[in-house]
């Protein structure tokens, strides 16, 4: 069996490209070749024995999509999108700039039949087992059946790359009534209730994420990337606010002593690194992002990520699964 061949982005990210190297090198196997895309006199002996292409130019983190897709075709995130586009490469990982990948990736790969808007789904950690959250950020602005098409796309994800079967969706809005939230929720409602495609389970809340009361979380991207960010900042603050009271006074030091191994434990499950990335779900090929301020860890993680969605063939999958339209709203 040939090994899945991932396009990687080395100079996409806060840290790059030491990381992104050092990720592509600790992953190489028989079953993952990555191949970094990066200027030559960046990379050149940098990258030992791990294959590259020259790709001149880079896209900084502050950069402007629009301004990027005019200016920017000739960049490492531009070039391993038309890797994958030209079926040089199986999928496509970046850490850098989210807007510009999304750019990028309707540019040189463009979207599946019938796909209305790519999605950001990523698996978060929560206390029964990772849940899957879309959109995180790519469609700030959305329309009901957006929302209801992206219910397809997370519950396959679900099943294919967390592992949960026959997963339940929710829609994150305000109340667990039907009625409660804005105009979007409240439409958004209507059409995947009446969708017997899904297991759709009403309304969830924000303050039951980490529980995991859904399997899928179903939102917009403006709500979703703060919802994302919200959370991984809120994991982060309580770890080390917990650590400093440890640390503050005698006893806490003893106690914390005790307490180190379930500490390690907890610290582990709630560890945003652990998928290392997310999905840009409704394309024509495959496509995974990372986070900006990535570890070498985290890269490996994305890379293996990408990997099991390229195995599972999470792209055909999407397009059968989407063959069939979302319903307009009337009225």
């Amino acid at each position: 069996m040939s090994p899945v061949r991932v396009a990687l982005d080395a100079m996409g990210g806060d840290h790059a490209p030491d990381v992104i190297i050092d990720g592509a090198r600790r992953v190489l196997s028989k079953d993952v070749l990555p191949t970094l895309y990066g200027p030559e006199d960046v990379l050149g002996d940098a990258v030992g024995e791990l294959p590259y292409v020259h790709a001149p130019g880079v896209v900084g983190m502050d950069d402007k999509p629009a301004e990027v897709a005019r200016e920017k075709r000739d960049s490492s995130l531009f070039a391993v999108c038309r890797a994958v586009a030209e079926g040089d490469a199986d999928v496509a990982v970046s850490a850098g700039n989210t807007g510009a990948m999304l750019a990028a990736a309707l540019l040189e790969i463009g979207r599946l039949p019938g796909v209305m808007r790519p999605a950001i789904a990523v698996p978060i950690p929560a206390r029964q087992g990772p849940f899957v959250l879309l959109d995180a950020g790519a469609n700030a602005d959305a329309r009901p059946e957006h929302l209801a098409q992206f219910a397809h796309m997370g519950t396959l994800f679900a099943e294919e790359i967390v592992g949960i079967a026959n997963p339940d969706v929710g829609l994150l809005s305000i109340g667990e009534e039907a009625e409660k939230g804005n105009r979007l929720t409240q439409e958004a409602h209507a059409l995947l209730a009446a969708d017997d495609r899904i297991n759709f389970i009403g309304n969830v809340e924000s303050r039951l994420l980490l529980e995991r009361t859904a399997d899928v979380v179903v939102t917009d991207g403006f709500v979703g990337n703060m919802a994302l960010k919200l959370l991984e900042g809120t994991i982060r603050t309580t770890q080390e606010v917990m650590r400093d009271e440890i640390m503050s006074t005698l006893a806490g030091k003893l106690g914390g002593l005790l307490i180190r191994g379930a500490g390690k434990r907890v610290k582990r499950r709630f560890d945003p690194e652990i998928h290392g990335g997310a999905y840009l779900l409704g394309l024509r090929g495959l496509v995974v992002v990372a986070h900006g301020n990535s570890s070498s860890r985290a890269i490996v993680n994305a890379i293996n990520l990408a990997a099991r969605g390229a195995d599972a063939r999470v792209v055909s999958r999407l397009e059968e699964q989407l063959s069939a339209p979302v319903p307009a709203v009337v009225g």
